[in-house]
Order: C-alpha cells, then structure tokens, then sequence
C-alpha cells in the first residue's frame, strides 16, 4: 500500500495556503486508496506555540479532512535520529561546527541561499586529520553533512525533471543542532523511511531541500520516496501567504462564520476543480479533483477572494 502523511508543524496557526496543501494531499489519497499518517513535526522546541497541535488537528476535521491512526509526535521519541546522526558520522559524511551565523557569513563571504539560509562552503570544514570533529557526540555543537560536489537530478511528479547541486545552494548543511535535537532535513528523511511513507506531498519552496533529502536517503542506504510539490499559494507581492499579507489563519475565518464549505470551495477553485469558487465539502472535493488539472503555477491570493469568504457570512 501506498503511504502518504499530513505533517504539520506547531510553530503557527494554519493559513490558506497550508490548508490547500493538505487538502490537495488528502484527497489524492483517498482518491487513490493510499494510507494517510498524521505526523505533528514538532522538534523545533523554542518555536513551538502552546495548544497549536490540538488547534491544527481540530481545524483539520473541521475541514473534512481525516487520517488513519493516531497522531504521531516527533518529540515522543528522538532516538531513531540520533542513531541516524551516528551511522553518518561512521560513515564520515558529518562534522561538528561551532561557528555562529555571523562567522559563517565572515569567514566565507557567504552568499545567502534563501530568507534565513546562508551557503555554508566547503573551505570551512575541519580536516581530515582532526577526528574528533568527524566524530558524533559532542554537545552544544551543529553538525553539518559534507555536501558531494555533484549534481542530484530527481523526477518530481508535478514539477517535472528537476537538477540542482546542493553544495552550491547551500552547502555543508545542518543535520544536527546544537540544542540537541535532528534538524528537519534529517528528521523527515527518517521519519518517512521508518513510517513507509511512499508518496511525499507539499510545497515547491521545498524542491531544494529534496535534494538534500535525496543526499540524506543515499548516506543513510535508504529509499526515497516519490516527490509531489505543489505550486505555492502566495500574497499579491508574490511572496508565500505570511502574517505580511493579513490574517489569512483558517482560525479566524471560522471565528468569523466562513463555512468550512466556503473554504474547501476557494481551495477547489485555486487547484482547477471548479470554474469558479462555490461552497464544496471536502468528500466531493475529492471525488473531482485530478493532478493533471491542477495549475502549475504559484497562486496569488487577492482581496476578491477573501471578500468572497466572507460574503457567506450572515
């Protein structure tokens, strides 16, 4: 059987664009007879928002969406990563880095990878000759993946053929913080493998980090899954929906009477299914939806459409 997973991260309140993506990989599952796992990403400690998960999982039936079996929490138990962060530095492939963001950016002349990435270069990686680098257990440190110069070239099932070389958009990247915990590159690689997760659904910001992922399954001798990455539903300044473009949290909408109909309607509207938003359940959604419908490009969210979920309010 074919398995997917709805993996929320508890860092934040759901916004439209959450919701679509997990609506999109909802329905190409129950469409298609695969197993749907919920799994709560919530190892980022210091960002994670108290009663987030609960909120999250409760908007998501409010939806219409359902999963099979319990929620799963990352947090419950972190020691099939650190085994993962051992067999890599068994390997060689990772080392520990103690340098801050700012002496990366120094020492390297660093060009910037994304909003909050910096190119880590591989001129900064400790030699050879010095084990106790290389070697997994050090506290308070990062370790970091010994990028391969080469390219890692994948087929993504909406993207298309996709090529990119990590060591050039990234670099040494971490897969072991310093607070002692799995990076998210490092844990999804894990968790999806020990899950038997087939399929992996989400957005097209993150078709760069399943190179990497790609590196991950490779050092770790295990096998990736098949790669689904939606366009982005984004604000009119073509950025990914953020607190920058209002209040676009599923919460408050239904705070504010918009039916979880009027949702999935925008959702289904935005993804090809309807020629117009209308009020739709979440079950018909899925009963029409197709990918060879679904645009491929980045959907902007306007005014119109959030005047028109609310226009259904009384």
């Amino acid at each position: 059987m074919r398995v997917t997973r709805l993996a929320p991260s508890p860092t934040g309140a759901l916004h439209l664009g959450n919701a679509r993506t997990f609506l999109l990989t909802w329905a190409l599952a129950r469409r298609l007879q695969w197993r749907i796992l919920m799994r709560i990403e919530d190892i980022d400690g210091p960002r994670i928002k108290p009663g987030a998960t609960q909120e999250t999982l409760d908007i998501l039936r409010w939806l219409g969406l359902d999963w099979d079996g319990e929620p799963i929490l990352q947090s419950a138990d972190l020691a099939p990563y650190e085994a993962a962060a051992a067999k890599l530095a068994e390997r060689g492939l990772i080392y520990s880095c103690d340098l801050s963001r700012r002496e990366i950016e120094a020492a390297g002349s660093a060009p910037h990878a994304g909003e909050n990435e910096i190119v880590y270069p591989p001129s900064l990686r400790p030699a050879r000759d010095d084990p106790d680098r290389w070697r997994f257990g050090r506290a308070n440190a990062n370790y970091r993946l010994a990028s391969p110069d080469r390219e890692i070239a994948f087929r993504d099932q909406v993207a298309g053929p996709r090529h990119h070389r990590p060591i050039d958009e990234i670099g040494d990247f971490v897969v072991w913080t310093r607070q002692g915990t799995p990076s998210y590159q490092l844990a999804v690689v894990v968790d999806d493998a020990r899950q038997g997760v087939t399929d992996v659904i989400r957005g097209d910001d993150l078709l760069a980090s399943a190179a990497r992922q790609m590196l991950l399954y490779e050092a770790l001798r295990l096998r990736p899954p098949t790669w689904w990455h939606l366009p982005l539903v984004v604000g009119t300044d073509g950025r990914r929906l953020a607190k920058r473009h209002g209040d676009t949290q599923l919460s408050a909408y239904r705070e504010a009477g918009v039916s979880p109909q009027r949702i999935i309607g925008l959702l289904a509207w935005w993804s090809g299914t309807l020629a117009s938003p209308e009020p739709l359940e979440a079950g018909e959604f899925a009963l029409r939806f197709t990918i060879d419908t679904l645009p491929r490009q980045r959907i902007t969210f306007t005014r119109e459409d959030h005047e028109w979920l609310l226009s259904g309010t009384s």
